[in-house]
């Protein structure tokens, strides 16, 4: 006869559906750069301390450490709309803490080398003219290269 097995932790943990991978991806899918943080050209990382209640919403986050310039409103904005799985706690509402980073990077610009084009323009002189053939009828030449 098997022994049943007991459950590790008397409190159950809220976890984000899909895991930690979906987590990031939802992050990166709602992140908008401030502006201002874009225009002073500012990197970096926000920690945050967040509150979870027993229904799985974020109820309130907490500045760790921040960059300015428009970052922390953001990070709190986009952990304000994360959506955690509670699992049932023997009908104890508990309140979960949990910390996170989000990170700011500038996007990189891809260098594009724009085409590069050459033209000549080959026109005979007013001389040449005079000393050509009347069958010549002044035809001019184009050369165009494109690298």
């Amino acid at each position: 006869m098997q022994r049943e097995r007991k459950e590790k932790s008397f409190v159950k943990k809220p976890i984000y559906e899909g895991g930690a991978n979906a987590m990031r991806a939802f992050v990166k899918k709602h992140l908008k750069y401030p502006k201002e943080a874009f225009n002073n050209k500012i990197e970096g990382t926000v920690y945050l301390k967040y509150t979870i209640d027993y229904q799985g919403n974020v109820i309130d986050t907490h500045i760790i450490s921040g960059l300015g310039h428009g970052c922390d409103e953001e990070a709190e904005r986009i952990v304000k709309m994360l959506k955690f799985k509670v699992p049932k706690n023997r009908k104890i509402k508990v309140t979960f803490h949990k910390n996170i980073q989000i990170h700011f990077r500038l996007p990189k610009r891809k260098v594009i080398p724009e085409k590069s084009q050459i033209s000549y323009t080959i026109v005979p002189s007013q001389k040449e003219k005079e000393k050509a053939p009347k069958r010549s009828s002044g035809k001019s030449h184009s050369y165009t290269i494109s690298y």
